[in-house]
């Protein structure tokens, strides 16, 4: 049975030179956008008590613009006012300019990555030894970016300021599940997959992971898993998709 239509389950692009749409337009494609998950903060009381002092910090590691949105919400919720020496690490630069939302940008107090990759910010985190980082993280299993840390004996307490939870999905859109290949990013993405549409997994729908977390969720899950990206022939999910389809 051919792939016709495939739910990507992310917001639609916002440019109309996505590659998604090249894939759409070549293989001759249906291709509908529903995010599967969404961000929560944290409410105040309930970061409280994690007994966490923001004010007691001289550095913050940004590791997403949600991490951003909320330590500086849950500042101003608290009413913790944030000095003009507070410096900020970041993943990548477009990460870093998004504190301009918040606070006015110097060049002498953002430090960046370029790859991504909390491995790349390491080195400039440990130039600056003498900082007390405040690290806020998702619900999710962080582990391995906290054993970094512990390695470089980083001063650092991390926290949670924000949750992944599933989308919601009317009864209309759970019952009316007619997609011959859904495509998945986080391992939350797959635990939605699961709540939602039960029946995806029963009816042996096809299934592209991106990223070795994602698939090992959908393998664990007994998804029949047909896609993984990124790997050195296909670096994007739009060009997995694509070798998929003209393979098939």
């Amino acid at each position: 049975m051919g792939i016709k239509k495939i739910l990507i389950s992310q917001p639609k692009p916002a440019s109309d030179k996505s590659p998604y749409f090249d894939v759409a337009r070549d293989r001759n494609v249906e291709l509908v956008f529903k995010p599967f998950i969404k961000v929560e903060g944290v409410s105040s009381k309930e970061f409280r008590k994690q007994k966490v002092n923001i004010s007691s910090f001289t550095a913050v590691v940004f590791t997403s613009r949600h991490a951003i949105d909320n330590f500086f919400s849950l500042a101003k919720e608290m009413r913790v006012e944030i000095p003009e020496s507070m410096k900020y690490f970041c993943v990548t630069e477009t990460i870093s300019l998004y504190i301009q939302k918040y606070t006015q940008y110097r060049k002498r107090k953002v430090f960046f990555g370029t790859t991504g990759k909390i491995d790349d910010l390491l080195p400039t985190m440990v130039k600056h030894k003498d900082e007390k980082y405040l690290v806020p993280m998702s619900d999710t299993d962080n582990s391995s970016m906290k054993a970094l840390f512990d390695e470089k004996k980083l001063n650092y307490q991390d926290c949670i300021m924000y949750r992944t939870v599933s989308n919601d999905f009317t009864e209309e859109e759970k019952k009316n599940f007619d997609y011959d290949m859904v495509v998945l990013f986080t391992p939350s993405g797959v635990k939605s997959l699961l709540e939602n549409f039960p029946q995806a997994k029963e009816n042996g729908i096809k299934v592209g992971t991106f990223g070795p977390a994602t698939s090992k969720a959908a393998k664990e899950a007994g998804l029949n898993q047909v896609i993984e990206a990124p790997s050195k022939e296909c670096p994007s999910m739009t060009s997995a998709l694509m070798k998929y389809l003209e393979n098939n």
